[in-house]
């Protein structure tokens, strides 16, 4: 029966029914919530969201100070991770990095065996909006926070993401948005929690759009930024409005911004092969029984290791620290990179989890550091002047910006991150945009050499001297010609062979 023979108010009801289920509507039944309810859930993530990082953060200090034994007298401030353990014998940070292989250990393979299956912040805020399941994500933000704080190399930026964008989507489905509105709520929420444990409100907005979202608009932009502002001023309560890293003052150069353009290119090569180091250890990441074992080798070993480096605890925020203000050597930095390197890549391999935020940071602060000292002592007359913790810095942006695929979100991050003067946003930029496109260009290459058709094998065939000359031809071909009939066993027979 045709729509027209239909009354006009039941053709009416009709409609909206095939419209409600229409592949092309992607909110389904449910219609777009009012501003009203939008701004409301919007707030609201943001107060969850720093509050749930301030929670996360003083979890953080408390199993520090509990484990390296350097008091509870502060566990809100921002004590100095890498002096606590420092301060502790060699036997027990071996002790402890060995409960940390345990406690990561077993407690991810709990959660892989009993809990419910994962699912990221991206696929959350991507099509479809699945749900987080609630259980298996605070069980895999609590690990990761706990093995951060007993020394895994690994981030602890995931977490926070995580339990923010759990809270948005609770509240998105509590609140009942549609499917669009829903996916962009989760995204504030895991801006907020980011911008909530690290005090960087522009950051974690520009997170948002940049990586999450992957697009502008004005609404996006303002759920974002209130998001975000929100949970930072909620978290000073708790944690107070101070900076990750303090930094001295520095002087743009001319030598700092040419060696910025030069050396930029060189910061993103090692990034893309740093993704594809980490990308490959992840991909083979220990699971079943292998994945306890495996952890408990990889944290022994790094334990071992921190009884002579104890830079190495950590998620890099004490290397980094030291190398913005110009506190390591040459030679210390170079082993401190190439060591960072490699336990982070051995860590996601033996099965443990976390981000690479800060590990690569700390990563491109070190290389350079590295880079920048040689250039000051090969040519002391043109960068002589220049401070290895300006070039740490500049280094760490561009690294970060191709690491983590976020050009805009590092420059505001590291800015935030140092509150360093405005003119060292100059090499700063200028380094990210050479980093960028080398990245880029080897992810290209990398690709093409994939997908690029592999030549054919040519047999070369023995020809007797008796041959004619169109014999000849075929046997190297590898066909045979009518007069050629007898080479063809012999072909077969190679063949085989």
């Amino acid at each position: 029966m045709s729509l027209e023979k239909i009354p006009a108010s039941s053709r009416d009801r009709v409609s909206a029914a095939i419209a409600d289920t229409a592949p092309g509507n992607v909110s389904g039944n449910a219609p777009a919530a009012s501003a009203a309810v939008l701004i409301f859930a919007t707030l609201v993530t943001g107060v969850a969201a720093g509050i749930g990082g301030i929670l996360l953060a003083l979890l953080l200090h408390l199993v520090q100070h509990l484990a390296f034994g350097y008091g509870l007298d502060a566990a809100t401030a921002h004590a100095s991770f890498l002096q606590g353990a420092s301060l502790a014998d060699g036997p027990r940070r071996v002790a402890v990095l060995v409960a940390c292989g345990l406690v990561a250990g077993l407690g991810w393979w709990a959660v892989y065996r009993y809990g419910r299956k994962l699912v990221s912040v991206k696929q959350a805020a991507g099509p479809g909006a699945p749900a987080m399941p609630g259980g298996a994500t605070l069980a895999h933000a609590v690990l990761q926070i706990i093995t951060v704080a007993l020394g895994s190399p690994l981030g602890r930026e995931v977490a926070p993401r995580e339990i923010g964008a759990l809270l948005a989507g609770y509240l998105a489905r509590w609140t009942g948005l549609a499917v669009d509105q829903r996916r962009l709520l989760v995204a504030c929420g895991a801006g907020a929690g980011l911008a909530a444990v690290y005090n960087v409100p522009l950051g974690g907005a520009v997170f948002v759009l940049e990586v999450l979202v992957g697009a502008f608009s004005w609404p996006a932009a303002a759920m974002a930024m209130a998001s975000s502002a929100l949970a930072a001023w909620v978290a000073w309560w708790g944690l107070g409005a101070e900076s990750q890293y303090i930094v001295p003052a520095m002087t743009v150069t001319p030598a700092l911004v040419i060696w910025a353009l030069v050396l930029g290119p060189v910061f993103g090569v090692a990034a893309h092969g740093f993704v594809r180091l980490t990308g490959t250890a992840r991909a083979h990441a220990a699971r079943g029984w292998s994945l306890p074992v495996l952890s408990v080798v990889n944290f022994t070993i790094i334990g071992l290791l921190a009884v002579y480096l104890p830079q190495l605890l950590g998620n890099g925020k004490g290397a980094a620290t030291l190398s913005f203000d110009s506190a390591l050597t040459l030679g210390l930095a170079a082993v401190l990179l190439v060591l960072k390197v490699a336990i982070e890549a051995s860590t996601l391999r033996a099965g443990a989890e976390g981000g690479l935020l800060t590990p690569g940071l700390t990563n491109g602060a070190l290389l350079a550091l590295v880079l920048g000292g040689l250039c000051n002592q090969a040519l002391p007359g043109v960068f002589g002047a220049v401070p290895l913790g300006a070039y740490a810095i500049v280094g760490a942006t561009a690294f970060l910006a191709s690491s983590m695929s976020m050009p805009l979100t590092a420059i505001v991050l590291l800015a935030e991150f140092t509150r360093m003067d405005h003119d060292m946003l100059v090499p700063m930029v200028l380094s990210v945009a050479g980093s960028v496109c080398a990245s880029r260009w080897c992810a290209r290459a990398t690709a093409a050499a994939r997908t690029a058709p592999q030549p054919a094998t040519v047999v070369a065939m023995p020809v007797p001297s008796t041959a004619s000359a169109a014999t000849a031809a075929a046997a190297v071909a590898g066909t045979s010609p009518a007069t050629g009939q007898a080479l063809a066993p012999d072909l077969a027979t190679a063949k085989r062979d």
